[in-house]
């Protein structure tokens, strides 16, 4: 505990031992505000503050008294609100009425202004209240005075209130922390918040409430383990959050945040239980919060500067904040469409007993195995992978304001270093869009290069050899996937690690000094040849313009490996590749099996076939004619038969077994007719990948994004992005011309002219405004096609003496050069 902590506690019993709580009824022996306590001077006060805080004494909840008005009828008023309300501790929705109509009736809402600040202001008594094991919680409102009846049920269930987590067995304990069932009456609660949230007192008397009491709950949950003796504790941020106006300025400043700090201190088995109960909420509920705690983060951010020195991740109300949106996060997947079930199964690779030479440098933190597992994840059971449709979509938990500010090198240090003592929103992968996640894996694939250096240096040293720092491929250009087959396989069995290592590849007899370019050449060649229909390891879809593997396919493993591998290695070079694979090989990569939707894109005739089996509306048996056998073509066209069950051929498809038949199919289709190849495939992409960051931090579309870069072409942006070197500038005419030229372009010219400039026909993520292209002048008017350094992202441009001219140079330039050192 920080000394600004203990300096908190000892200053609140300190004021308990000499002002009390407030609460006329209070039985703590240690609180002035009881019968029974003997009154102390300050010194022995301070004195028995200090002895209290040692052993962890009872603190009392602090009952603050709201200021009414000074007016001589209101004071009136409230003097006799008071005396009729004073017997009130905890609220329900028929009392909250009671008083109201009370308040109506005499014009003056002093009287209801004080119960709500008290109760409200106050943990036990916000905890006890609207039960839904109330009675008579249903009952008319409209009677201004309580019956006996209702009385003696206030007193019933006081008393039920504070021993619920006493009188409850064990196992019904248990049971209550697992389950995201609660004892509150959410729809009273949301009645309630309707009527009172109109009357401008009683709104500032929630506001100052919630500051009264949030400070309090936060030591609580951080110091005095309340929520374990009694899970009932959670009632006050069900209630607090059923607010609908905590978005407004009057809680942003201090309420909000406060509250936002007190969440963020729930153990995670309360932070599952609110998740799984905000889950079932309707989807504007459910939005509303979404949009509470993004707007205290936006506000916190806009409102603030930060820098290198001063870090938003030091910010302790938006990183409350974020963890908060986090529990809405998971709740919008829980409330969706979801699949926890098809998993891809995991290779278990066993670990050696040896120390490793990271162990011994003192990088085994930085460079852990296994996947990072959040905490919230692991307790709720599902990932944000398992999310199909989520209530909310994933883009708008994204928080921009918060992307801009953050500094990915420091946060990256937090999230792999210092994860225990310091925040890092990569534990938080919601809130980033893939631009900022990127670098956070830029910077993680960076460091470890540097890393497997400083082994190969060491190793060398030690051995006396020639170090070899990088990962270098030397190959010919007619007999690319050979060579690199070759090399890749020796790699992968005498040394994996050097696949850590920085890319350099080199094409025997050619000039060109690999500083990017050769690898973009490099990874482009082989998947031409890889995806060359002629090999026949891929089949090729003329609609969709997709490939799938071939479940017939002749070639070996080893071919499949090289592709993963290749994969691996674009996005640890960061490099983008022209691959164009339906969504559901980024899933399975990412740990999930196909299904029956996931056909919609990779196999769309079969996908409306079997949708149109599902819908129809006839005899299945008698109109399909289908058996549990189906048939498919080989490498060769001919057709095979396969089996979905056994004797399947004597088992019809009907209407009762039509989705286990559908299931079962997609099954085949996607996982078990291509588990070979795509289990080879996996093992070289996780060769690169096994201990990035990328499985956690990204989606499969975004892991899509990250190795095959967007397909939009905004040339507008790649032109406000370009910089201009050797005498050009934007005012330049020639540079006027070409772009006018480029910007008259069709598709296709578009993309050999990035092919041409920047080695791949893609934008990076973020788009062509991220690509910062150079245009540098290469002399005066010549006959010289343009030329381009692919490592740089320049093109060197003679000033061509007229636009037509310019415009034949560039189009013979992009359309028919290729290799390294041509002239």
């Amino acid at each position: 505990m920080n000394r600004a902590t203990a300096k908190k506690l000892i200053e609140r019993y300190f004021r308990q031992l000499t002002e009390g709580c407030g609460n006329s009824n209070c039985r703590n022996e240690y609180c002035a505000s009881s019968g029974d306590f003997q009154p102390l001077d300050k010194n022995a006060a301070a004195a028995r503050a200090l002895e209290l805080f040692k052993v962890n004494a009872k603190l009392c909840d602090y009952y603050p008294s709201i200021k009414s008005s000074t007016d001589e009828k209101t004071q009136m008023c409230s003097q006799i609100s008071v005396e009729d309300f004073s017997d009130v501790h905890y609220l329900t929705e028929p009392s909250v009425c009671r008083i109201l109509s009370f308040c109506e009736e005499e014009g003056d809402y002093s009287a209801l202004v004080r119960v709500i600040g008290r109760i409200f202001s106050n943990a036990d008594a916000l905890m006890k209240s609207f039960r839904s094991d109330e009675p008579n919680v249903t009952e008319n409102f409209d009677s201004p005075k309580a019956t006996d009846e209702e009385k003696q049920s206030e007193q019933t269930s006081e008393k039920k209130g504070a021993s619920s987590a006493d009188a409850l067995p064990d196992d019904t304990l248990n049971g209550m922390l697992d389950s995201y069932e609660v004892t509150v009456d959410i729809d009273g609660v949301r009645r309630v918040y309707d009527r009172l949230l109109s009357i401008d007192q009683v709104e500032a008397a929630l506001v100052n409430a919630i500051i009264y009491l949030t400070p309090n709950v936060e030591l609580d949950l951080e110091y005095l383990n309340v929520y374990e003796t009694n899970p009932d504790y959670l009632n006050i941020f069900i209630i607090v959050m059923e607010n609908g106006n905590l978005h407004s300025p009057e809680y942003l400043e201090v309420a909000l945040p406060q509250f936002c700090k007190a969440m963020s201190k729930l153990p995670v088995t309360a932070l599952a239980r609110l998740s799984k109960l905000w889950s079932t909420y309707d989807l504007p509920q459910i939005r509303r919060m979404m949009e509470t705690f993004q707007q205290l983060i936006t506000f916190t951010v806009v409102s603030n500067e930060y820098d290198a020195e001063n870090l938003v991740n030091d910010d302790e109300t938006v990183v409350a904040a974020t963890q908060c949106l986090k529990v809405v996060f998971y709740a919008s997947i829980l409330g969706g469409d979801m699949d926890v079930e098809h998993n891809e199964d995991e290779d278990d690779d066993s670990e050696s007993d040896e120390l490793t030479l990271h162990e011994l440098l003192g990088e085994e933190r930085l460079y852990k195995k296994g996947p990072r597992v959040d905490p919230l994840e692991k307790e709720l059971g599902v990932r944000s992978i398992d999310g199909i449709t989520p209530l909310i979509p994933f883009e708008d938990f994204i928080n921009e304001s918060v992307n801009d500010v953050v500094e990915m090198d420091k946060d990256f240090t937090f999230f792999k270093v210092n994860a225990e003592t310091k925040f890092s929103f990569q534990s938080c992968p919601f809130i980033l869009n893939i631009i900022t996640k990127s670098q956070g894996l830029y910077y993680d694939n960076r460091i470890r290069m540097y890393s497997e250096r400083r082994l190969t240096a060491l190793y060398s040293m030690v051995q006396g050899q020639q170090p070899n720092p990088y990962l270098k491929l030397k190959v010919r250009r007619d007999h690319i996937i050979d060579d690199a087959l070759v090399r890749l396989e020796m790699i992968s069995m005498e040394n994996p690690s050097d696949l850590k290592k920085q890319l350099f590849v080199e094409f025997e007899g050619e000039q060109g000094v690999d500083e990017g370019g050769v690898s973009k050449e490099f990874f482009q060649l082989v998947l031409e040849e890889i995806f060359n229909a002629d090999i026949g390891m891929f089949t090729y879809d003329d609609e969709t313009k997709l490939f799938w593997f071939n479940s017939s396919s002749l070639e070996n493993e080893a071919q499949y490996t090289l592709i993963g591998i290749v994969l691996g290695l674009a996005i640890y070079n960061n490099c983008i590749l022209d691959v164009h694979f339906p969504m559901v090989v980024y899933k399975k990569l990412m740990g999930k099996k196909g299904t029956y939707m996931d056909l919609s894109d990779s196999h769309p005739v079969l996908y409306q076939s079997l949708k149109r089996l599902l819908e129809h509306t006839g005899n299945v048996e008698e109109d399909m004619m289908l058996t549990f056998q189906i048939s498919h073509r080989d490498l060769f066209g001919y057709p095979i038969l396969y089996d979905l069950k056994d004797q399947a051929d004597q088992i019809p498809v009907t209407k009762e077994n039509r989705q286990e038949f559908v299931d079962m199919y997609a099954e085949y289709i996607l996982n078990r007719s291509v588990e070979r190849q795509f289990k080879a495939f996996k093992k070289g992409f996780q060769m690169v990948t096994n201990e990035s960051p990328l499985k956690y931090l990204f989606r499969p579309e975004e892991v899509e994004l990250l190795i095959c870069g967007s397909r939009k072409l905004d040339f507008e942006a790649l032109e406000k992005a370009t910089d201009y070197d050797g005498g050009y500038s934007k005012d330049s005419q020639i540079i006027k011309d070409f772009w006018e030229t480029v910007h008259c372009f069709g598709e296709e010219q578009k993309r050999l002219f990035l092919q041409f400039t920047t080695g791949t026909d893609r934008a990076p993520v973020g788009g062509l405004g991220k690509l910062k292209m150079i245009i540098a002048k290469n002399g005066s008017d010549t006959d010289r096609l343009p030329t381009s350094h692919t490592c740089f992202n320049a093109l060197l441009l003679p000033e061509y003496s007229s636009k037509e001219k310019l415009k034949e140079r560039l189009l013979k330039a992009i359309t028919y050069a290729k290799g390294f050192g041509m002239l």
